[in-house]
């Protein structure tokens, strides 16, 4: 009896033996070839499409239609074996069906616009038909590392909830061809590599159970992430470059473009991972890139802030000279200072008279006057290898201070002999680095 009719408006001559059979002893609650057998049920699948894959919730929603056929004898009726019969939908509640469920399932509903999408087709063999148009949210395991040049293995997996192996079993029609879909299928951010169908079963506390599966490979296209992120970093790294290139004396340039780079990479890493999981777990290829990107935007920023201590540092040691020449010539002595040696942190500088430096002098009787005898307090040395030799016509200790503090400022300092340099050198360490940075990074992640 069909939905919505009585049983009165139906002659029961007029119907079609299978559906007198349905309404007439045909016990729903019993499987087909019970006590004699588990039934055979073979599955097929069409893939409609693949409408979303999340990182973040590690999930999947595919639109399905699912066909399984098996054969109940219980419905045969005359005719040839190509003969059949379509059903309403709606009487499927007068069938038994089996009990096929995804277990991967996070939600699922079957499509009813404008009635249930169900197809009951009935065989005069006794096979039937029984397809559904099926949404699911299905659960896929993922390995981030490698991410965005990721490779990811999906499955959809199809069980039996109450029939064991002794009661049903289940079958794939055609092998790999009975999936359709996956290769005409077309996804924003993947593409299908390939796939494949297998047959296993589901070890339970209540038993065994029947399980078919389906293995597709999606290949995720990095090209999008290339122009959205690695070129970006890219010229963000290259960027900071151009310091090495502006003199160190343009304080507010050097270091507008030194922190104006750090917090754009900043801003471009927080972006990269706000459609990715926040698992510590995870340590994904494109954070290593940011990362690498970052520390070369960083190192480019200490180095001016090297270069420019350096810089500093020799103009303080070239100030100190000239005030140690000033100090001399200005006390009430006759001290100088030997100009023709330049002052090196590495090496003792050496201040001594003018009386002290002529070793010997003839007299006009041709005979030599050998130098003054010096007191032990004329010469000294300073820890910091500093040697000085004063006259002692100094008045008030007044060369001797400004010695001493001298001698303490340049034991402090560290400098280069050309601060230049750095700058110099910069121009061609960074960009090699960087670059043998990248050919390790690329072959790892694209051919490991």
């Amino acid at each position: 009896m069909f939905p919505g009719q009585h049983r009165g408006d139906w002659n029961d001559s007029q119907l079609h033996p299978t559906i007198q059979k349905l309404m007439k002893g045909y016990n729903k609650y019993l499987r087909p070839n019970f006590n004699e057998g588990p039934v055979e049920i073979g599955m097929s699948l069409d893939i409609a499409s693949i409408d979303a894959i999340s990182e973040i919730n590690m999930d999947y929603t595919a639109t399905i239609f699912l066909r399984q056929r098996w054969r109940d004898t219980r419905l045969v009726f005359p005719g040839n074996g190509n003969e059949s019969v379509s059903v309403d939908g709606r009487l499927v509640s007068l069938l038994w069906i089996p009990d096929t469920f995804i277990p991967d399932s996070k939600r699922s509903f079957l499509h009813d616009v404008t009635v249930e999408n169900r197809l009951i087709r009935i065989f005069s063999n006794g096979t039937v038909l029984y397809a559904l148009r099926i949404t699911a949210t299905i659960a896929c395991n993922m390995d981030l590392t490698k991410y965005p040049m990721d490779r990811q293995v999906c499955t959809l997996q199809l069980e039996s909830w109450g029939y064991n192996l002794q009661d049903v079993v289940f079958y794939w029609t055609r092998g790999n061809d009975s999936v359709k879909g996956l290769d005409t299928l077309r996804l924003a951010q993947y593409s299908i590599e390939s796939y494949y169908t297998s047959v296993s079963e589901a070890v339970y506390e209540t038993g065994n159970y029947p399980k078919l599966v389906l293995h597709f490979a999606l290949r995720r296209n990095v090209l999008f992430f290339i122009l959205e992120t690695y070129v970006p970093s890219t010229l963000l790294v290259v960027l900071s470059w151009v310091s090495f290139w502006i003199s160190q004396s343009s304080v507010p340039a050097r270091t507008c473009i030194g922190v104006t780079t750090v917090l754009t990479m900043t801003t471009l890493m927080m972006g990269a991972r706000t459609s990715l999981p926040n698992a510590n777990c995870f340590i994904k290829a494109i954070d290593v890139y940011l990362g690498i990107c970052f520390t070369f935007i960083f190192g480019a920023l200490l180095e001016y802030a090297c270069a420019h201590f350096c810089t500093m540092q020799h103009q303080t040691l070239e100030e100190l000279q000239r005030d140690l020449l000033r100090d001399f010539r200005e006390s009430n002595g006759n001290g100088s200072v030997l100009p023709a040696r330049r002052v090196r942190p590495q090496q003792p500088v050496e201040l001594a008279s003018r009386a002290d430096e002529e070793d010997e002098r003839e007299d006009g009787g041709g005979r030599t006057r050998h130098p003054k005898a010096k007191s032990p307090d004329v010469a000294s040395h300073h820890p910091t290898g500093l040697k000085v030799r004063r006259s002692g016509c100094c008045a008030g200790g007044r060369c001797v201070s400004s010695v001493r503090q001298a001698s303490r400022t340049v034991a402090h300092v560290f400098s280069v002999e050309n601060p230049h340099n750095i700058d110099r050198h910069s121009r061609s360490v960074f960009p090699l680095a960087f670059l043998f940075v990248n050919v390790l990074y690329w072959l790892y992640y694209l051919c490991l």
